[in-house]
């Protein structure tokens, strides 16, 4: 047996989906919200999400100077998106329906609640396993 036979894949245990309902104006035919399903991303696509809404912005008063800057709220819609396997966000019908072109612009028609939105960006933060929110962070970083 090999010494390392604990941290074998075959050992690793599978994080199960959850539901969650992300907004109040869907709702069944008993009046119930309706639940989406929602899966775990990997620590993978999440660093490619993270990538895909970082840019480098000047420094000020530092010519030729850059940082990167992510741009959390596209961030996080990002990682929605991922997460959700019920309903099909990439769906045309669906899409359509709300007269809208992308699945990122989709969750925004669907939960356009603003207080519903920010429950389910915590909610989301929470189920990947962020212990802080992004805005937190950002906060201590601030302070």
């Amino acid at each position: 047996m090999s010494k390392f036979s604990r941290f074998m894949k075959a050992n690793k245990v599978v994080k199960p989906n959850e539901t969650y309902a992300p907004t109040n104006s869907l709702r069944d035919e008993k009046g119930n919200p309706l639940e989406w399903e929602f899966r775990q991303i990997t620590s993978k696509q999440n660093e490619e999400l993270r990538e895909a809404c970082t840019k480098d912005v000047p420094v000020t008063g530092k010519p030729n100077l850059y940082r990167p800057k992510v741009n959390t709220a596209q961030y996080l819609v990002k990682v929605m998106v991922a997460s959700t396997v019920s309903p099909d966000l990439y769906d045309k019908e669906l899409q359509d329906s709300y007269g809208v072109m992308t699945p990122e612009e989709l969750i925004y028609a669907m939960v356009d609640n603003a207080g519903e939105f920010q429950e389910f960006s915590v909610w989301m933060q929470k189920f990947q396993g962020f212990t802080k929110s992004l805005d937190d962070k950002v906060q201590e970083a601030k302070n």
